[in-house]
């Protein structure tokens, strides 16, 4: 009976202890200065995390509103304005044309062209955003990437249409209707035509040709009907190896009219269009062009050059696996750029003979 009642003083005895313990080790001056210290580099990090994370997204939200009107111009693809300047001017290759009221009116129609394929490239941008986010480049576009709401691209639709009436009612009277007709086509295109094979390709190419159309009208120059069929093959060779290049980069679920295409198929309508383009360019200079009988040499000087850029597009096309931008293919190349100068040069010295022997 004794050892069973001392039992219990040792259990007080041990159990008193821990009590103490507490305040004695705070009582401890080493303890105090050490145990503090270690929670603050925590809260220090945690606040200039925090201020960092606010500054950053203030950094993102001011980027996104100084990027906005650049992302808007991009909407409206400056880069492909070059195609107005490569093809509505060469209604001046009538040299009875040139002067100065020419080339102001040739200029007017170049400005009406690029609102034109503006508005277009908006509208088709509004209408395939949720197609192009399947394919691997066009995903990054404004809309379909979401820097550009579709609401934004409503009033720059809006503004640009305005421009455009704008720019029909100052200029001459009913001299716009190739302009006018390019955005019928062009709408009905955004509609559904551009999802039925080889329509889509050849409402691409007929643009082009209203492009001509409208330069020789304000201009006042004859149109040559050759020169009208090799721009429409040229266009249509290079709208087929577009549709080429995306078939071979994303396949045919990206645009419907692909699934009417086949490699093997596009390869030889490329090929063909290719020939009808080189022919048709041969007949011009023999039969429309407005050249001397002096500048038949250099005239003659100039068809392989036509038929060296053809073969050039053919080959990055067919071998290098490229033209999924014809404007970046045919403007970054040195040998076609080197090809074009040498073009250009025998071009003018043959446009210019007839004046030099006068």
């Amino acid at each position: 009976m004794d050892i069973t009642r001392s039992s219990p003083a040792p259990v007080r005895v041990v159990a008193v202890p821990p009590e103490p313990e507490p305040a004695g080790l705070t009582a401890l001056p080493e303890p105090t200065t050490a145990e503090p210290l270690q929670p603050l580099p925590t809260v220090a990090v945690t606040a200039v995390t925090a201020t960092t994370t606010s500054v950053t997204a203030t950094d993102v939200r001011g980027r996104r509103r100084r990027s906005r009107p650049r992302d808007l111009l991009a909407l409206l693809r400056p880069g492909q304005w070059v195609k107005n300047l490569a093809v509505v001017p060469l209604a001046l290759l009538d040299a009875q044309a040139w002067g100065a009221t020419a080339f102001l009116r040739t200029g007017w129609a170049v400005l009406g062209f690029t609102l034109a394929s503006a508005l277009v490239y908006v509208v088709n941008d509004l209408a395939d955003r949720e197609r192009d986010r399947l394919h691997p480049v066009k995903r990054h576009r404004p809309i379909a990437s979401g820097r550009v709401s579709t609401a934004a691209a409503g009033v720059l639709t809006g503004l640009l249409a305005l421009s455009l009436t704008g720019w029909a009612v100052a200029g001459p009277a009913w001299h716009w209707w190739p302009t006018a007709l390019y955005l019928a086509l062009s709408l009905a295109y955004s509609q559904g035509l551009k999802h039925v094979p080889l329509v889509d390709a050849f409402i691409v190419a007929t643009g082009f040709v209203l492009r001509l159309v409208q330069g020789s009208l304000l201009v006042g120059a004859r149109m040559s009907e050759w020169l009208a069929l090799c721009v429409f093959s040229l266009c249509l060779m290079l709208a087929l190896g577009k549709r080429r290049h995306e078939m071979t980069a994303a396949g045919r679920a990206h645009r419907p009219a692909l699934r009417g295409y086949t490699l093997a198929f596009l390869d030889h309508l490329v090929v063909l269009v290719a020939v009808l383009t080189a022919v048709s360019y041969v007949l011009y200079l023999r039969d429309d062009a407005a050249l001397a009988a002096g500048a038949s040499l250099v005239t003659l000087l100039s068809a392989p050059c036509a038929v060296f850029g053809l073969a050039r597009y053919l080959q990055l096309l067919l071998v290098e696996e490229g033209g999924g931008n014809p404007v970046h293919v045919l403007f970054r190349d040195r040998a076609t750029l080197v090809n074009a100068a040498l073009w250009a040069v025998l071009v003018a010295l043959a446009l210019l003979l007839p004046h030099a022997s006068a």
